[in-house]
């Protein structure tokens, strides 16, 4: 017998996109079958809730299709709640995830599933930001942010040799090693459930790569004179907040240590100021039997005296850099206390389910 194809699991959230959902997934379907001479695939589509005809047109549509699944929220539960279900569900040696709008075209499936052959991944990412990758016709303000936000969550992952220097961090279009991603244990709600992939993953010493990707942001779907123009669901607020947060758990000690150590390095000067003003001042000090404590006291005194906000700044300033340090050492710990409790407990879960297979 033949050895049998490789599944391959595309999973593709949806939420209130009942114009262009028949259209693009019909395009998704047609891409999918290209790719049969290499995988058997199932595609599932998650309904996360959707106020409009999205599920019932999904549900049309899978009907008339065997290898099409139809997930459904019952309320909008977010990106990370959708993403989870789907991934319990999905069966596939590979999976591979698909924004609805297809601003990464489905092309993009078989480039990540080529890059993960070649380079032995659990992860790789589509990346626009990538050598080699392009943005088109995103708005100047979601691109700033989008740029920025993934700047700054590549400077708090831990760099390896194993893994490619990421760019993308926040990027939903990825191709997964399934019974890896079946073994994370996520709990995100929301769209920071991508940077938590990477976190989880990279605890687990896994390669994540990256392949240059083309995002644009060209109409949704165009049917003669009707152009349905793609949503930006951007909140900035939120946003940078759930980017912060997800710097935080890749690196705490960036926002603790390095104020603190930036802190400290300003304290010196008022602080040098009033040590050598003390000293010049405690020799001047003179008298017959005067005790050192007498004249410590009153050098210290003459130099308080002659410049108070040098005490006042370098002491406060010293005092806030030692609290933020500590902090810092202490996230440290945790993170590092998490991170061995999580590693363990994957371990675990692995092996009960193989005992579970077996």
């Amino acid at each position: 017998m033949p050895p049998e194809k490789p599944l391959l699991t595309v999973i593709v959230p949806a939420y209130n996109e009942e114009q262009i959902i028949q259209h693009n997934l019909s395009i998704i379907c047609e891409y999918l079958a290209s790719l049969e001479a290499e995988y058997r695939w199932e595609l599932i589509v998650v309904d996360d809730g959707s106020t409009d005809a999205t599920g019932k047109i999904a549900d049309s549509f899978a009907a008339e299709r065997g290898r099409v699944v139809v997930l459904h929220h019952k309320f909008n539960f977010k990106l990370g709640q959708a993403l989870r279900f789907a991934f319990n569900e999905s069966k596939g040696d590979y999976v591979a995830v698909l924004d609805i709008d297809l601003s990464y075209t489905p092309a993009h499936v078989g480039r990540m599933l080529a890059r993960m052959k070649e380079t032995g991944a659990k992860i790789v990412i589509a990346s626009p930001y990538a050598k080699g990758g392009k943005v088109s016709n995103v708005p100047w303000a979601r691109r700033l942010l989008s740029f920025w936000a993934n700047r700054f969550l590549a400077m708090t992952v831990a760099k390896d040799s194993q893994s490619d220097k990421l760019t993308t961090i926040t990027g939903m279009v990825r191709a997964y090693d399934g019974k890896f991603l079946r073994r994370l244990t996520l709990k995100s709600m929301d769209v920071e459930i991508n940077p938590e992939i990477i976190y989880k993953a990279k605890i687990l010493r896994a390669r994540i790569m990256e392949c240059p990707a083309h995002l644009d942001w060209k109409p949704a779907l165009e049917t003669g004179s009707l152009a349905v123009r793609r949503k930006s669901s951007l909140k900035v607020a939120r946003s940078m907040v759930h980017h912060i947060l997800s710097g935080y758990i890749f690196r705490p000690f960036m926002f603790f240590i390095v104020p603190g150590g930036l802190l400290f390095v300003l304290s010196l000067y008022p602080l040098t100021w009033t040590v050598v003003h003390t000293i010049h001042a405690y020799r001047k000090a003179a008298g017959p039997g005067l005790s050192f404590d007498y004249r410590l006291s009153d050098a210290i005194g003459a130099a308080f005296a002659a410049s108070p906000h040098s005490f006042i700044v370098g002491g406060i300033a010293l005092l806030v850099a030692i609290q933020l340090i500590s902090l810092g050492l202490l996230s440290l710990q945790k993170k590092r206390y998490f991170e061995e409790l999580y590693y363990l407990n994957t371990t675990i879960h692995k092996d009960l389910r193989r005992k579970n297979d077996q």
